[in-house]
């Protein structure tokens, strides 16, 4: 579980993000003042539900592996072109 202050400071940055865009797990992390992009996903895993969740992605552009077809659909919806699981930046 992410301690209470990480996860608010993360789930602010994640808010932040603007539609049509995507951020890193590491770039989240970074922004929110968090260690490990580990426990970006961690948080997204347990509690991401209510967040832009899908505007979050790995370091090399691709969705997360056990939500790929969900998390790409919402992407494109948003203008972001992802092709394979992978978005173009």
């Amino acid at each position: 579980m992410v301690d209470p202050d990480t996860a608010d400071r993360a789930r602010a940055v994640i808010n932040s993000i603007p539609p049509g865009s995507v951020v890193s797990y590491g770039e989240v992390a970074a922004r929110a003042g968090v260690r490990s992009a580990r426990q970006i996903g961690r948080l997204l895993a347990e509690d991401g539900q209510d967040l832009p969740w899908h505007r979050v992605v790995r370091a090399d552009g691709r969705c997360a592996e056990h939500l790929v077809a969900e998390q790409s659909a919402r992407l494109r919806a948003e203008g972001v072109t992802v092709v394979d699981g992978r978005v173009r930046r």
